[in-house]
């Protein structure tokens, strides 16, 4: 991304760290307000209208929360983009990792998406109910995330998944960690083509070690495109080489958002 010039003033420091507050409460409000409904609504909805109920709500409450830092926040995001995947069928969407933010950004915009997500996040007591209502996967045991992975595009689910397995220390100056082959094993079970998606901040805000009560450094840009999409894997080991070096290509250069 290119250099933004940024005001430096302590006004707009004192801005930069509203913004932080708002846009963690924002997050914090929308969740709460569908958690006691996601509470209820889970055990007595059939399966199926369960998990499509709680992707649109996912989908529309992180759209409500994207409007906030747009309009209060002074951020910026590029990720229309991902539109084109909407009809697309059962896919596995590998993206690169910088942020707390992209998996919000990505789910905004795709109404069938499950995410891989991190066992402490699905035990997280402000997530988790929306999440498995959603139909979203714990990260363990292995064995059954992977089968459950491949439930989920069987029954024509889009399955995010950040091969990284955690957010990118020291982005931007490190693009992309080394990739677990994960991504590969599920896409190669369930027979689905990997479609990737390149996510590029300007900040490392909320990226590996970034602290909650830092403020970030604004305006914050993101862009998110679409990257090459691989027919699905046969050798999981050789596909996860040709996977890390492809998104090492596409992030190596300054690109504007």
């Amino acid at each position: 991304m290119s250099a933004r010039i940024r005001p430096s003033s302590l006004p707009w420091s004192v801005y930069e760290h509203f913004a932080m507050v708002v846009g963690l409460c924002a997050l914090a409000l929308i969740c709460l307000a569908w958690l006691p409904l996601a509470c209820a609504l889970r055990p007595v909805l059939k399966r199926s209208n369960s998990h499509w109920l709680g992707r649109q709500m996912v989908m529309r409450g992180f759209q409500l929360y994207i409007g906030v830092l747009r309009l209060l926040c002074a951020c910026r995001f590029d990720i229309e983009a991902i539109d084109a995947l909407r009809d697309q069928g059962p896919m596995v969407i590998a993206a690169n990792h910088p942020s707390l933010l992209d998996a919000v950004l990505i789910t905004s915009r795709l109404p069938n998406a499950v995410c891989v997500m991190k066992a402490d996040v699905m035990n997280n007591p402000l997530f988790g109910a929306g999440a498995r209502m959603a139909g979203y996967v714990r990260n363990d045991p292995p064995l059954h995330m992977v089968l459950r992975c491949r439930e989920a595009l069987r029954q024509g689910a889009q399955l995010l998944i950040f091969p990284e397995s955690t957010r990118t220390p020291g982005y931007p100056a490190n693009p992309v960690n080394p990739l677990s082959r994960t991504a590969a094993i599920i896409a190669a079970r369930a027979g689905v083509p990997v479609q990737t998606l390149i996510v590029e901040f300007s900040s490392p805000y909320l990226g590996k070690g970034w602290a909650l009560h830092k403020a970030p450094r604004l305006p914050l840009h993101c862009r998110i495109r679409l990257g090459r999409r691989f027919d699905p894997p046969r050798d999981p080991r050789a596909f996860t080489i040709e996977l890390e070096a492809h998104l090492r290509a596409e992030l190596a250069g300054p690109t504007t958002p």
